[in-house]
Protein backbone atom coordinates (compact mmCIF):
# COMPACT_ATOMS: atom_id res chain seq x y z
CA UNK A 1 0.00 0.00 0.00
CA UNK A 2 1.81 2.92 -1.20
CA UNK A 3 1.30 5.89 1.22
CA UNK A 4 0.68 9.63 -0.30
CA UNK A 5 4.09 11.60 0.21
CA UNK A 6 4.44 13.85 3.04
CA UNK A 7 3.86 17.43 2.52
CA UNK A 8 7.24 19.62 2.90
CA UNK A 9 7.02 21.66 6.09
CA UNK A 10 6.32 25.41 4.91
CA UNK A 11 9.49 27.15 6.95
CA UNK A 12 8.19 30.66 5.69
CA UNK A 13 4.58 29.34 7.33
CA UNK A 14 6.33 28.53 10.48
CA UNK A 15 8.66 31.80 10.54
CA UNK A 16 5.48 33.60 10.06
CA UNK A 17 3.45 31.88 13.48
CA UNK A 18 6.75 32.51 15.33
CA UNK A 19 6.70 36.16 14.01
CA UNK A 20 3.07 36.57 15.24
CA UNK A 21 3.88 34.56 18.61
CA UNK A 22 6.70 36.64 19.57
CA UNK A 23 4.62 40.00 18.87
CA UNK A 24 1.99 38.62 21.18
CA UNK A 25 4.46 38.02 24.03
CA UNK A 26 6.04 41.37 23.15
CA UNK A 27 2.84 42.81 23.99
CA UNK A 28 2.07 41.50 27.29
CA UNK A 29 5.61 42.36 28.43
CA UNK A 30 5.51 45.90 26.97
CA UNK A 31 2.22 46.61 28.11
CA UNK A 32 2.58 45.28 32.16
CA UNK A 33 -0.80 43.89 32.55
CA UNK A 34 -0.62 43.15 36.43
CA UNK A 35 -3.24 40.19 36.57
CA UNK A 36 -2.78 39.90 40.27
CA UNK A 37 -4.38 43.17 40.81
CA UNK A 38 -7.21 42.30 38.16
CA UNK A 39 -7.86 38.80 40.04
CA UNK A 40 -7.38 40.07 43.66
CA UNK A 41 -9.99 40.29 46.07
CA UNK A 42 -10.18 43.67 46.22
CA UNK A 43 -11.22 44.32 42.59
CA UNK A 44 -13.39 41.33 42.38
CA UNK A 45 -15.37 43.06 45.71
CA UNK A 46 -15.67 46.45 44.21
CA UNK A 47 -16.27 44.93 40.34
CA UNK A 48 -19.12 43.35 42.34
CA UNK A 49 -20.52 46.11 44.10
CA UNK A 50 -20.33 48.32 40.71
CA UNK A 51 -22.52 46.10 38.53
CA UNK A 52 -25.08 45.17 41.94
CA UNK A 53 -26.00 48.96 41.56
CA UNK A 54 -27.35 48.30 38.24
CA UNK A 55 -30.39 46.38 39.55
CA UNK A 56 -33.25 46.05 39.74
CA UNK A 57 -33.52 48.55 36.15
CA UNK A 58 -35.61 50.90 36.06
CA UNK A 59 -38.64 50.01 34.39
CA UNK A 60 -41.32 52.81 35.00
CA UNK A 61 -44.03 53.49 32.10
CA UNK A 62 -42.14 57.43 31.85
CA UNK A 63 -38.85 56.24 32.01
CA UNK A 64 -39.43 53.14 29.61
CA UNK A 65 -41.30 55.34 27.06
CA UNK A 66 -38.04 57.96 26.84
CA UNK A 67 -35.81 54.81 26.39
CA UNK A 68 -38.25 53.41 24.00
CA UNK A 69 -38.29 56.89 21.77
CA UNK A 70 -34.40 56.41 22.02
CA UNK A 71 -34.25 53.04 20.53
CA UNK A 72 -36.49 54.45 17.19
CA UNK A 73 -33.94 57.42 16.99
CA UNK A 74 -30.93 54.78 16.86
CA UNK A 75 -32.55 52.70 14.67
CA UNK A 76 -33.54 55.88 12.28
CA UNK A 77 -29.83 57.19 12.30
CA UNK A 78 -28.22 53.42 11.25
CA UNK A 79 -30.88 53.31 8.76
CA UNK A 80 -30.62 56.37 7.50
CA UNK A 81 -26.57 56.33 7.66
CA UNK A 82 -26.48 53.38 5.63
CA UNK A 83 -28.81 53.75 3.23
CA UNK A 84 -26.81 57.28 2.30
CA UNK A 85 -23.55 55.36 2.40
CA UNK A 86 -24.58 52.59 0.15
CA UNK A 87 -25.68 55.32 -2.10
CA UNK A 88 -22.35 57.20 -2.02
CA UNK A 89 -20.55 53.98 -2.00
CA UNK A 90 -22.18 52.70 -5.13
CA UNK A 91 -21.00 55.68 -6.98
CA UNK A 92 -17.58 56.15 -5.99
CA UNK A 93 -17.17 52.23 -6.33
CA UNK A 94 -17.54 52.57 -10.34
CA UNK A 95 -14.52 54.53 -10.51
CA UNK A 96 -12.54 52.79 -8.00
CA UNK A 97 -13.37 49.56 -9.72
CA UNK A 98 -10.87 50.76 -12.86
CA UNK A 99 -14.11 51.63 -15.04
CA UNK A 100 -13.39 55.30 -16.03
CA UNK A 101 -9.74 55.26 -16.51
CA UNK A 102 -6.23 54.99 -13.90
CA UNK A 103 -6.57 59.05 -12.88
CA UNK A 104 -10.45 58.45 -11.50
CA UNK A 105 -9.99 55.04 -10.16
CA UNK A 106 -7.08 56.56 -7.73
CA UNK A 107 -8.97 59.64 -6.90
CA UNK A 108 -11.56 57.33 -6.01
CA UNK A 109 -9.90 55.05 -4.33
CA UNK A 110 -7.97 57.37 -2.09
CA UNK A 111 -11.10 59.51 -1.36
CA UNK A 112 -12.86 56.00 -0.08
CA UNK A 113 -9.34 55.25 2.19
CA UNK A 114 -9.86 58.81 3.62
CA UNK A 115 -13.17 58.23 4.68
CA UNK A 116 -13.02 54.77 6.41
CA UNK A 117 -9.57 55.94 8.35
CA UNK A 118 -11.27 58.51 9.89
CA UNK A 119 -13.22 56.93 13.11
CA UNK A 120 -16.94 57.34 13.56
CA UNK A 121 -15.92 59.42 16.55
CA UNK A 122 -14.24 61.80 14.70
CA UNK A 123 -17.06 62.18 12.24
CA UNK A 124 -19.19 62.88 15.12
CA UNK A 125 -17.52 65.52 16.58
CA UNK A 126 -17.24 67.23 13.14
CA UNK A 127 -21.07 66.71 12.74
CA UNK A 128 -21.72 67.85 15.67
CA UNK A 129 -20.15 71.04 14.94
CA UNK A 130 -21.89 71.68 11.43
CA UNK A 131 -25.25 70.18 12.08
CA UNK A 132 -26.05 70.58 16.17
CA UNK A 133 -25.92 67.92 18.65
CA UNK A 134 -28.80 65.12 17.09
CA UNK A 135 -30.02 62.33 15.63
CA UNK A 136 -28.92 63.85 12.09
CA UNK A 137 -24.82 64.52 12.95
CA UNK A 138 -24.71 60.76 14.08
CA UNK A 139 -26.35 59.74 10.70
CA UNK A 140 -24.12 62.11 8.92
CA UNK A 141 -21.38 60.76 10.99
CA UNK A 142 -22.60 57.31 10.10
CA UNK A 143 -22.53 57.73 6.40
CA UNK A 144 -19.65 59.30 5.34
CA UNK A 145 -17.40 56.44 7.30
CA UNK A 146 -19.45 53.65 5.98
CA UNK A 147 -19.33 55.21 2.84
CA UNK A 148 -15.49 54.32 2.72
CA UNK A 149 -15.97 50.96 3.60
CA UNK A 150 -19.04 50.21 1.54
CA UNK A 151 -17.40 51.93 -1.96
CA UNK A 152 -14.21 49.50 -1.36
CA UNK A 153 -16.31 46.82 -1.13
CA UNK A 154 -18.62 47.40 -3.85
CA UNK A 155 -15.40 47.95 -6.19
CA UNK A 156 -13.76 44.74 -4.64
CA UNK A 157 -16.96 42.80 -6.17
CA UNK A 158 -17.30 44.89 -9.17
CA UNK A 159 -13.61 43.90 -9.95
CA UNK A 160 -14.08 40.11 -9.48
CA UNK A 161 -17.19 39.93 -11.55
CA UNK A 162 -16.73 38.36 -15.07
CA UNK A 163 -16.95 41.62 -17.54
CA UNK A 164 -17.79 39.15 -20.87
CA UNK A 165 -21.35 39.89 -20.34
CA UNK A 166 -21.03 43.25 -20.73
CA UNK A 167 -18.87 43.60 -23.65
CA UNK A 168 -21.15 41.43 -25.43
CA UNK A 169 -24.22 43.85 -24.70
CA UNK A 170 -21.63 46.78 -25.56
CA UNK A 171 -20.71 45.12 -28.72
CA UNK A 172 -24.56 44.68 -29.44
CA UNK A 173 -24.86 47.89 -29.64
CA UNK A 174 -25.91 48.69 -25.63
CA UNK A 175 -25.04 52.07 -24.02
CA UNK A 176 -22.60 51.38 -21.60
CA UNK A 177 -24.80 52.46 -18.21
CA UNK A 178 -27.47 49.91 -19.88
CA UNK A 179 -24.81 47.34 -20.56
CA UNK A 180 -23.31 47.85 -16.74
CA UNK A 181 -27.20 47.97 -15.68
CA UNK A 182 -28.83 44.75 -17.35
CA UNK A 183 -25.09 42.52 -17.25
CA UNK A 184 -22.86 43.34 -14.40
CA UNK A 185 -25.48 45.24 -11.97
CA UNK A 186 -27.65 41.87 -11.32
CA UNK A 187 -24.45 39.72 -10.75
CA UNK A 188 -22.98 42.03 -7.86
CA UNK A 189 -26.22 43.06 -6.58
CA UNK A 190 -26.70 40.38 -4.39
CA UNK A 191 -23.43 40.86 -2.60
CA UNK A 192 -23.51 44.47 -2.71
CA UNK A 193 -26.84 44.35 -0.68
CA UNK A 194 -25.77 41.83 1.37
CA UNK A 195 -22.62 43.86 2.67
CA UNK A 196 -24.81 46.69 3.35
CA UNK A 197 -26.97 44.68 5.54
CA UNK A 198 -23.64 43.65 7.65
CA UNK A 199 -23.02 47.17 7.50
CA UNK A 200 -26.47 48.15 8.78
CA UNK A 201 -25.75 45.44 11.95
CA UNK A 202 -22.50 47.45 12.69
CA UNK A 203 -23.95 50.72 12.34
CA UNK A 204 -26.82 49.75 14.74
CA UNK A 205 -23.93 49.17 17.53
CA UNK A 206 -22.01 52.44 16.70
CA UNK A 207 -25.02 54.76 16.51
CA UNK A 208 -25.59 54.02 20.39
CA UNK A 209 -21.79 54.75 20.92
CA UNK A 210 -22.00 57.89 19.03
CA UNK A 211 -24.42 59.04 21.40
CA UNK A 212 -21.69 59.59 23.85
CA UNK A 213 -20.52 63.02 21.47
CA UNK A 214 -23.86 63.94 20.64
CA UNK A 215 -25.22 61.69 18.44
CA UNK A 216 -28.67 61.09 20.26
CA UNK A 217 -30.37 58.02 20.74
CA UNK A 218 -29.94 55.24 23.19
CA UNK A 219 -25.92 56.43 23.43
CA UNK A 220 -26.72 60.14 24.61
CA UNK A 221 -29.37 58.07 27.40
CA UNK A 222 -26.46 56.08 27.90
CA UNK A 223 -24.11 58.73 28.66
CA UNK A 224 -26.38 61.24 30.77
CA UNK A 225 -27.63 58.79 33.05
CA UNK A 226 -23.81 57.28 33.67
CA UNK A 227 -22.58 60.68 34.36
CA UNK A 228 -25.08 61.75 36.91
CA UNK A 229 -24.64 57.88 38.32
CA UNK A 230 -28.23 56.77 37.70
CA UNK A 231 -27.04 52.79 37.04
CA UNK A 232 -30.25 51.51 37.07
CA UNK A 233 -31.67 53.85 34.23
CA UNK A 234 -28.86 52.80 32.57
CA UNK A 235 -29.23 49.63 33.11
CA UNK A 236 -32.50 49.86 31.41
CA UNK A 237 -30.23 51.82 28.49
CA UNK A 238 -27.97 48.71 27.78
CA UNK A 239 -31.18 46.21 28.02
CA UNK A 240 -32.88 47.95 25.06
CA UNK A 241 -29.66 48.35 23.49
CA UNK A 242 -29.11 44.69 23.47
CA UNK A 243 -32.87 43.80 22.50
CA UNK A 244 -32.11 46.50 19.26
CA UNK A 245 -28.66 44.43 18.42
CA UNK A 246 -30.69 41.11 18.77
CA UNK A 247 -33.82 42.08 16.33
CA UNK A 248 -31.68 43.44 13.67
CA UNK A 249 -29.48 40.94 13.49
CA UNK A 250 -32.76 38.38 13.17
CA UNK A 251 -33.78 40.40 10.23
CA UNK A 252 -30.47 40.95 8.87
CA UNK A 253 -29.91 37.06 8.73
CA UNK A 254 -33.36 36.33 7.60
CA UNK A 255 -32.88 39.16 4.95
CA UNK A 256 -29.45 37.21 3.84
CA UNK A 257 -30.66 34.14 3.88
CA UNK A 258 -33.34 35.21 1.10
CA UNK A 259 -30.23 36.27 -0.84
CA UNK A 260 -29.41 32.60 -1.14
CA UNK A 261 -26.98 30.69 0.83
CA UNK A 262 -23.56 32.27 -0.99
CA UNK A 263 -24.52 35.78 1.59
CA UNK A 264 -26.55 33.89 4.80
Amino acid sequence: MNLPPRPRPCLRCWFAVGLIALAVVASFVYLGIDYRALGSAESLRLMGKFIAEFFPPDVSPDFLAKVGNGALQTLAVSALGTVLAAIAGAVLALPASGRAGWLPRHVARFALNFLRSVPELVWAALMVLAAGIGPFAGALALSLHTTGVLGRLFAEALENAPREPEHALTLSGAGPVAAFSYASLPIVLPQWVAYTLYRWEMNIRMAAVLGFVGGGGLGQLLYFHLSIFQQQQAMTVLIAMFVLVTLVDFASARLRRGLGPAYA
